[in-house]
């Protein structure tokens, strides 16, 4: 199992102490660290600012959202930064939700698989350099020959010869057909909540993918790299009443009550009931009984809380079922000493 570092999106401003816990992440032997974006901070320019004082570990954007960039110019950043950091980088994409999507980038939400698999196709494109690149669209048209099209535009070659054709893709993706394309066009998924319980579930979506007859990746050589909160403590039903809020907010707050994809998630555990219930009293503005409600059972499915010897004792779980990676987001560099002597040793 190797270890990640989630330095995250930026809150008010940048958090002071990153360049630190990414210097210690690479000294402990942490295999990767990942920056992200939401509305605010981007996942590019901490990436190459902070990385820029490393030299072995992996530098990875969890996740950039597509609707943000034209592939095109999320291919040019990719390649641009893969050169300056020696070939570390690992490129997460995401599609967001539609709040997201349509409020804040003014683009549309609609046919997201589709939108999914045109946009790394053309990231792929550019990534292989073996000709102009070209999309029929009708997502991502190049040349564009949509209203207002002068109908000069040609097909075009990246400049820059990549210097990976094959710089490893990840997505992030939540439901079962996401996650199937996933297997069959990436090199990696981004769990956002992996539950090790319903690893059968998961196993099931990504065969799915894995058998479809241009699969990029077979399951042996595919990354996992699943968020999970690790936790080294002796109060563990404590620590665990803790992270109660931050689940409250995904299932309750993170979406529209019609449609919130990280509610789906707990759904599709078995936890039907209690993310409507979460969900309801969040909408409703009863944020402190919505915490209330989050099981303890649910947070104890998607974190590893608790003793050296208890923590150690689950890692085998989150093994089979076909976790690569955990990504974690310690806030001390005490924390992350830990979580590498416990996780690594």
């Amino acid at each position: 199992m190797k270890l990640g570092l989630q330095l995250g999106h930026w809150e008010a401003g940048p958090p002071a102490d990153a360049l630190q816990r990414l210097l210690e992440a690479e000294k402990l032997g942490f295999d990767i660290a990942f920056t992200a974006e939401l509305w605010g901070s981007d996942a590019f320019t901490p990436l190459a600012w902070w990385g820029s004082q490393t030299s072995r570990i992996k530098l990875g954007t969890s996740i950039v959202q597509m609707s943000a960039r034209t592939p095109a110019a999320t291919a040019m950043q990719a390649v641009t930064l893969d050169h300056l950091s020696g070939g570390r980088l690992v490129l997460g994409l995401g599609l967001s939700g539609p709040q997201v999507v349509e409020g804040w980038y003014g683009q549309p939400f609609s046919k997201p698989l589709a939108r999914t698999r045109e946009y790394v196709g053309v990231v792929r494109q550019v990534l292989a350099r073996e000709a102009p690149v070209t999309s029929d669209g009708p997502h991502f048209p190049l040349p564009y020959r949509g209203a207002g099209a002068m109908g000069l535009g040609k097909p075009l070659r990246p400049i820059v010869h990549p210097l990976r054709g094959d710089l490893p893709i990840y997505l992030g993706a939540e439901g079962p057909r996401n996650v199937a394309l996933t297997a069959e066009i990436a090199d990696g998924w981004l769990p956002i909540f992996f539950a090790p319980r319903v690893g059968d579930m998961y196993a099931s979506w990504l065969k799915e993918g894995f058998s479809r007859p241009d699969a990029r990746r077979h399951p042996r050589d595919f990354e996992i790299a699943a968020s999970c909160q690790v936790v080294v403590t002796g109060e563990r039903e404590r620590v665990l009443e803790s992270m109660k809020p931050r689940l409250g907010f995904y299932i309750g707050g993170m979406g529209a009550r019609e449609m919130n994809f990280h509610k789906n998630v707990f759904s599709r555990m078995g936890y039907e009931k209690e993310a409507d219930q979460i969900q309801g009293l969040f909408l409703e503005g009863r944020r402190d009984e919505a915490i209330a409600a989050v099981p303890l059972a649910m947070v104890e499915d998607v974190s590893l809380v608790g003793t050296r010897e208890q923590i150690r004792a689950q890692l085998p779980m989150w093994e089979e079922a076909g976790v690569t990676t955990l990504v974690v987001g310690a806030r001390s560099l005490d924390e992350m000493r830990q979580l590498a002597e416990v996780v690594l040793a």
